[in-house]
């Protein structure tokens, strides 16, 4: 697989250790990557200044750290899979709109316009045979209504999550805590297959990274991220799900809370008298809540413009 050599140079400049891979994607977005491989920046912000700092430092070893990041790909595309980064069209539209999405993806399998159209399904990893049941249930009445259902391959909903989707011969998006080369957990190797088969795997770390107590999070915001709204199906106060529905809250995406997790969880229920959560009773209430493809890319289309009037501006200021 050859990368282009924007492609190169964002993913070398993520290599620097230190440097905000948030900032780089923001503002890889809005002029591309040849100002920053200058150490050049228009974000104003102490992680801009840092990170522009931090390229300056490294001017000697980028066209190595380039040469590492063909390499990563070349190792993902020998294993099936491969790169989109924030400079690239198929970049998904929904992740572009929240402020710390990730420069880069690796992908086994395919992400279709129509995903756009999607829903996260998540909950706890010790989930109760109801809540296996009511995350089954879910995945399957979202695939039905031609919604794809986006998880984190993790034991318990996850799973269900994901079978159920498969089952129903709909779409399914795993967002993982792994590089694009390992599975975790193990046992989920052979559903990772099926799901790139009829959906997508997804990776935003190197592709032999293994899984670690900051990936997880970074993989939900993430998984936030991709979808347009999240549904947590159970969850205690200090569960990963939990974490996902405050970060969708401040993504600015729509949370839908079960009725029986928000009568059984306190925190559930201050989220839906507080924090603008919705809770649910059934799928017809999530998908009434999503917008169209096209909306969603019209959105972005909006932000883009939005962005380059600003840079625009920022640009006429210092001249």
């Amino acid at each position: 697989m050859r990368i282009t050599d924007e492609q190169a140079q964002l993913l070398a400049l993520c290599r620097i250790k230190g440097a905000s891979w948030y900032f780089l994607a923001r503002e890889a977005q809005r002029l591309g990557v040849d100002p920053l491989w200058r150490g050049e920046t228009t974000e104003l912000s102490p992680e801009a200044a840092a990170t522009a700092q931090l390229i300056k430092e490294h001017t000697n070893v980028l066209d190595q750290l380039a040469e590492h990041a063909r390499q990563d790909a070349q190792r993902a595309f020998d294993a099936g899979a491969h790169l989109i980064t924030v400079l690239d069209q198929d970049y998904p539209a929904t992740l572009r709109l929240i402020f710390n999405l990730p420069p880069f993806l690796f992908v086994k399998g395919t992400l279709d316009s129509d995903d756009l159209r999607s829903v996260a399904v998540v909950g706890t990893r010790q989930a109760s045979s109801d809540g296996l049941r009511r995350a089954a249930r879910m995945s399957r009445l979202l695939c039905e209504n031609k919604v794809t259902v986006v998880s984190g391959l993790a034991r318990g909903i996850d799973t269900a999550a994901h079978t159920a989707a498969l089952e129903a011969g709909g779409r399914t998006i795993a967002v993982v805590g792994t590089g694009i080369l390992r599975c975790y957990p193990a046992e989920n190797r052979a559903l990772a297959g099926q799901i790139a088969e009829q959906g997508a795997v997804v990776s935003q770390f190197w592709p032999d990274a293994s899984g670690a107590t900051y990936t997880f999070p970074r993989r939900n915001v993430t998984m936030s991220g991709i979808a347009q709204g999240t549904v947590v199906i159970e969850a205690s106060s200090t569960s990963g799900a939990k974490m996902q529905a405050r970060l969708a809250l401040e993504h600015g995406k729509k949370v839908f809370l079960l009725r029986s997790l928000t009568e059984a969880q306190p925190w559930a229920q201050k989220y839906v008298d507080t924090r603008g959560a919705l809770m649910v009773d059934e799928v017809d209430d999530v998908v009434k809540a999503l917008s169209t493809p096209d909306r969603i890319q019209a959105v972005d289309a909006s932000r883009a413009q939005l962005s380059l009037d600003f840079d625009l501006l920022d640009a006429g200021r210092l001249g």
